[in-house]
């Protein structure tokens, strides 16, 4: 489709001040782009509209939680999002080998690679989520990345580039992508989700006590594959550093029954990410709309 003079005028614009952005970083250097992104969003995020959201999230899920601590964390998870964000621009420094990424449970990753068959990675969007890839990659395993292209082509080129710099390939899937995906997997090779995104359609499961649409994809695809989910979970540590750690798997029930088999594998992988946020909440991507427009209407008739 052809795209207006003016739209793609504007997209390139977009993309040489993002371009330029990722050059500034990357000239900071590691702990120099990483405080910089947490400085700037510490300091900006509260300020936005977004921060409501946030707030919001917060008393969802930690209903009992202190106030005084909801409102420090709230400020907290902004420094975290502006770490994240900023450390895409070095994320070839950020890996094993650089001494940044502890790995625990590395021996699952090296059996998925050593038998050769594909698995189902699935986590959230934990502290900077995208070093996960790295540890996959790390351990040799063959594997698609999915991930959600940017509206702008042009800056997706650039994103795609900075996460190649090390190795990771991406795959932006069309609709639920389960065709792609089913062709990678056939080849032999796993397929990394994220599985905490809003879903506006599928089976519903509960999420920190209140109920959420899920995306089937990876129990679907487990279960079709006669494989596993296997849970990857990240932690920020100081000095811009992160452990992650590959968990016991998780079996998507065969009993026959295929529509409950696939609810209570993507009920696990959600109590799985619940249980991640739990213990480091800072850590979590607050600024989305996980929740339902009726959870969120509830809980502003609470307050009235």
């Amino acid at each position: 489709m052809k795209v207006p003079f003016l739209q793609d005028l504007n997209w390139r614009m977009e993309a040489v001040a993002f371009k330029a952005l990722f050059a500034f970083l990357r000239a900071l250097g590691v702990e120099g782009a990483s405080g910089f992104g947490g400085r700037l969003l510490r300091t900006l995020g509260p300020l936005t509209g977004t921060h409501k959201t946030v707030t919001r999230n917060l008393r969802i899920a930690f209903p009992d939680m202190d106030a005084g601590e909801r409102a420090r964390l709230a400020i907290d998870q902004w420094e975290q999002t502006g770490r994240t964000f900023a450390e895409l621009a070095v994320m070839d420094r950020l890996t094993p080998e650089g001494g940044r990424i502890d790995l625990v449970g590395f021996e699952r990753l090296q059996t998925i690679r050593d038998s050769g068959r594909p698995v189902v990675f699935v986590s959230g969007h934990l502290a900077n989520f995208e070093v996960m890839a790295a540890a996959i990659l790390a351990a040799g395993v063959p594997c698609q990345v999915t991930y959600r292209a940017a509206n702008n082509p042009y800056v997706d080129a650039l994103i795609r580039q900075s996460r190649e710099r090390y190795g990771i390939k991406l795959f932006a899937p069309k609709g639920d992508g389960t065709r792609e995906l089913m062709t990678g997997m056939k080849r032999g090779e796993s397929i990394a989700l994220l599985v905490d995104q809003k879903y506006n359609q599928g089976p519903e499961v509960e999420f920190f006590g209140q109920p959420v649409n899920a995306s089937p994809g990876a129990a679907r695809l487990a279960l079709k594959f006669g494989t596993v989910m296997q849970p990857l979970s990240v932690v920020r540590l100081p000095g811009v550093r992160f452990r992650v750690t590959a968990h016991a798997p998780i079996a998507v029930p065969d009993t026959g029954d295929k529509t409950a088999d696939i609810l209570a594998g993507i009920q696990a992988v959600n109590r799985f990410v619940e249980d991640r946020v739990r213990e480091h909440p800072v850590d979590w991507f607050w600024v989305h709309k996980r929740w339902p427009a009726e959870v969120y209407a509830a809980l502003a008739a609470s307050e009235a």
